[in-house]
């Protein structure tokens, strides 16, 4: 494998993260400000968080700084890095658009705060979990900066096991605070896919 290469991708996935980290952290400050008057938080929710963070952040920082598993290795080209950049590019704009349009509404887990209201503009207008969609972008983007089948692997299996771990019990949450509001917009919304799923 070129190391130009490899070193690029790494480099890529490193800013990538650091670019995820710093786009949260002001909301994740303010969202702590606000009371919770429903807590649908569970183990099941904690499993499907940890499993995120293992597969698109310690698998993949444990490879970046140690190249373990370097068994699994296989070489990248650079129309991958370039791909894999486009992916996290396109992640973090959704990322970052769906923090602004949720405002003080966002929470890491399944809560509902104080004054809660239904967000439909911006990425929210044609999917209803764009967070969801910059996960898997995030993961897609890892599969191709980091040029490894178990670490590409471990970031769409981290990202599943979160996806199918909440989305149902989000939008069940959802239903049950907002109505036929909320089934109003699922009916004319997909899930993390415009106009297809």
């Amino acid at each position: 494998m070129s190391l130009s290469l490899a070193l690029l991708g790494k480099i890529i996935w490193v800013l990538g993260v650091v670019a995820w980290y710093f786009i949260r952290r002001p909301f994740a400050r303010r969202a702590k400000r606000l009371r919770v008057v429903s807590d649908q938080r569970s183990m099941r929710d904690r499993f499907g968080l940890a499993a995120a963070i293992i597969g698109l952040a310690i698998i993949p920082g444990i490879y970046v700084f140690t190249g373990f598993p370097l068994s699994a290795d296989y070489l990248l080209s650079p129309l991958s890095v370039v791909i894999g950049a486009a992916l996290y590019v396109a992640a973090m704009w959704i990322f970052r658009r769906t923090h602004k349009e949720l405002g003080k509404n966002w929470s890491i887990s399944l809560e509902i705060r104080e004054k809660h209201e239904l967000i439909s503009a911006g990425p929210y207008a044609l999917i209803r979990h764009p967070m969801y969609t910059s996960f898997l972008l995030m993961a897609l983007g890892q599969a191709f900066l980091l040029a490894n089948w178990f670490v590409g692997l471990a970031g769409l299996v981290g990202f599943a096991i979160l996806f199918f771990l909440r989305v149902d019990k989000e939008e069940q949450m959802m239903l049950e605070f907002f109505g036929p509001q909320y089934r109003d917009y699922m009916n004319r919304t997909k899930r993390i896919i415009p106009y297809l799923y």
